[in-house]
């Protein structure tokens, strides 16, 4: 598999060598492909063995946000790209494709009309909780001390563009939007759809805001996996049908898992710095080393989970069963493999950056295979309108 080039996550294309590549802190809001390096400090990929230390590297040193020691705050720009940097938008296929698959699925298995109005209104919403979840993330850590260097894909927060303050009022504005939208949806579909708005709303506040912040207490990635993927693709077949189903829960574990990946890969990487910081991730509990079989589970129990649902389903002779053409997800494999074996080679690297970008190649395998994921239903119903 080739390298890709750090233009392939950088919102503004910058070469990863020179000033402003990083910044250090715990900025563990979910990424997305365009984010590949949301913080770094002083990381010790070996545990206490050979660390890489990239505050001492002048390669990927970034400058220190305003309101800390070091340069003065950076020019603010027009409002446009001030609040495109703050909301990061390339962030969103994590939250919002699993909407469309439940949608899909609701359609095609579920044997639901499809909506339109209704599903812009999930996928708006959804795409709005995630912004002011992710501008709510930026405040605290920020107010926290956590991010503290500037990097080419950080928040407008760090970089001093938004206040605290503003960036507090934004959030609280799209997590409302976003609320009003299921508010609508709601009065259209009924109670079905209230609690597991609720639960999603929920999760994406106390993620890091509240007494016990779910990412600070090793509890993240189950957030991720619940949020982006299970009551994502869960509530947008409610959306569709007017009920609740197992079948979207279930069905949507596979790109859940590889949300929860995006999320393991940045903590992996800032197991030193977190674990300085009293952070506990699951990468922390599990250290350097058994972080790479979690990873790797993470991100191939997805492909041994369609051939046991293909198994299950006709071998115990469930209904509904997987379609066979949910196989086609398999062409993202080879990325899948290629991201392990960076995780392996992360001390024998030639190019330190392969691993410490690894969260935003994960991500990029997670809308690859999301968007495979997906079609495979479409496929489906295309081979069956065509036989029959």
């Amino acid at each position: 598999m080739e390298r890709a080039s750090a233009s392939d996550w950088s919102i503004e294309a910058q070469p990863i060598t020179g000033p402003g590549v990083c910044r250090s802190g715990s900025n563990q809001h979910l990424t997305g492909p365009g984010e590949w390096m949301d913080h770094a400090s002083s990381i010790d990929l070996a545990n206490g063995d050979e660390g890489f230390d990239m505050m001492e590297n002048p390669a990927i040193q970034g400058d220190v946000a305003p309101g800390r020691t070091g340069p003065s705050e950076q020019q603010r720009p027009g409002f446009a790209k001030t609040w495109w940097v703050a909301i990061r938008p390339f962030a969103l296929p994590a939250s919002t494709m699993p909407v469309v698959f439940g949608t899909v699925l609701a359609v095609t298995v579920g044997g639901a009309p499809f909506d339109p109005g209704l599903f812009l209104a999930a996928f708006f919403g959804m795409a709005l909780l995630h912004t002011g979840a992710n501008l709510l993330n930026d405040v605290y850590d920020y107010k926290k001390g956590l991010d503290a260097r500037v990097n080419p894909v950080s928040g407008a927060v760090v970089r001093g563009w938004v206040s605290p303050r503003e960036g507090l009022v934004a959030a609280w504005l799209f997590l409302g939007l976003g609320s009003g939208l299921g508010v609508l949806i709601f009065n259209v579909v009924g109670m079905p759809i209230l609690w597991i708005g609720l639960a999603g709303v929920a999760v994406g506040v106390l993620y890091s805001w509240g007494p016990f912040e779910l990412k600070f207490n090793a509890l993240g990635d189950l957030a991720v996996f619940t949020n982006f993927g299970v009551l994502g693709a869960l509530g947008a077949w409610t959306v569709q049908t007017g009920s609740v189903s197992w079948v979207p829960a279930v069905w949507a574990v596979p790109i859940a898992l590889l949300v929860a990946a995006i999320l393991h890969s940045n903590n992996w990487r800032d197991i030193a710095s977190d674990t300085k910081g009293g952070i506990r991730t699951m990468a922390s509990l599990f250290g350097d080393h058994g972080s790479v079989f979690y990873y790797a589970f993470l991100l191939f129990a997805p492909y041994l989970f369609i051939l046991v649902m293909i198994g299950l389903t006709r071998g115990l002779g469930l209904e509904p069963r997987m379609p066979l053409t949910f196989l086609v997800a398999f062409l993202s494999l080879p990325l899948a493999v290629g991201l392990i074996k960076k995780g392996l080679r992360r001390k024998t690297a030639e190019n330190p950056l392969d691993f410490l970008a690894m969260d935003g190649a994960t991500a990029q395998l997670n809308l690859l295979f999301g968007l495979l994921y997906t079609g495979a239903l479409g496929l489906d119903a295309l081979i069956g309108w065509w036989v029959g």
